[in-house]
């Protein structure tokens, strides 16, 4: 398309701006409503997102107090040290178990 006016504009784009400039002259304030805009959805993104920022900054507060005023343990206490490592003699059997493996309460005839 060739511009056939010095700006720039074609002829197309002419007639649409004549178009567009005769519907606006004939709208006049009785032709627009009287009623109130849509609402939309009650909760949108920007208070959802309102409403967690606020959470977690009063969540941020509540750590940051029981941080700094409330006391902590100053230090883990401490296991008790070892002992000093030994040697125990081992006990004796209080009855005496005979190497043959028989039982020394039965009594056998040869």
């Amino acid at each position: 398309m060739k511009p056939l006016a010095e700006d720039g504009r074609s002829a197309t784009e002419d007639r649409v701006r004549a178009a567009l400039a005769a519907r606006a002259a004939l709208v006049t304030h009785r032709d627009l409503s009287h009623e109130a805009p849509p609402q939309g959805r009650g909760w949108g993104v920007r208070r959802v997102r309102r409403v967690a920022f606020a959470a977690l900054g009063v969540a941020a507060a509540v750590v940051a107090v029981c941080l700094l005023v409330l006391p902590g343990d100053p230090a883990p206490a401490q296991a008790p040290p070892a002992g000093t490592p030994g040697i125990t003699e081992p006990s004796t059997p209080t009855d005496p178990v005979d190497p043959s493996g028989a039982d020394p309460r039965v009594i056998t005839k040869p």
